[in-house]
């Protein structure tokens, strides 16, 4: 079901890449607020979680800031919420990075490190494969290029998995479950190819 337009909550956690995402989003048409305050994720039609920085800092800021629990509020009432790299990592339970990081367990499973044998970071474009049960946010994404940025990722069976890619092994790219999307790679830096994806994104 579509949702009539209204207000994106971009999180400000401290670290994440605001506003090329911001900028983004606002191409596509969307109304933004940029916010670091619980109660207006928690009333926002959708929310946006973006990524840059490590996992364990961004989820201990969310945590801190109150927003983790906003945003647990935010998708159990069904607002559509999409998290970008970082973003989707801190979904998960927890990760490998810094020694070991505590996720906000919204998705089962662990964040592990890409393996040895590839350049770290993985930076630059590659190509997603749909699985699952394809979702209409990723259905029209089958073998499309978008550009990846991290060395951390959730593995290929991951719930909800909707597409995978591969960097020495092949794991998780997007994830859907219900109203909640989550993305390894950056739209904001995937151009066309992720600005339709965002536009896909804000007309739920």
């Amino acid at each position: 079901m579509t949702r009539p337009p209204g207000t994106i909550a971009l999180v400000d956690y401290g670290a994440g890449n605001l506003r090329s995402v911001e900028n983004a989003l606002r191409e596509v048409g969307a109304q933004v607020v940029v916010t670091r305050d619980p109660e207006a994720v928690r009333r926002a039609d959708r929310v946006v979680v973006p990524g840059q920085g490590s996992m364990p800092e961004c989820a201990e800021a969310m945590r801190r800031s109150g927003v983790a629990e906003a945003l647990r509020d935010a998708i159990a009432r069904g607002a559509p919420v999409l998290g970008i790299c970082v973003g989707l990592q801190i979904l998960f339970e927890e990760g490998e990075e810094a020694g070991g990081a505590k996720g906000l367990g919204i998705v089962q499973g662990r964040i592990r490190r890409l393996p040895a044998g590839v350049k770290l970071p993985h930076i630059g474009w590659s190509p997603v494969r749909l699985v699952g049960s394809r979702p209409p946010l990723f259905a029209p994404m089958d073998g499309a290029y978008v550009y990846f940025a991290h060395s951390y990722a959730a593995p290929a069976d991951a719930p909800g998995v909707a597409l995978v890619t591969t960097h020495g092994e092949t794991y998780c790219a997007a994830l859907a479950r219900e109203n909640l999307f989550a993305v390894q790679f950056h739209p904001e830096k995937s151009q066309q190819v992720g600005l339709a994806l965002l536009s896909r994104f804000v007309a739920i």
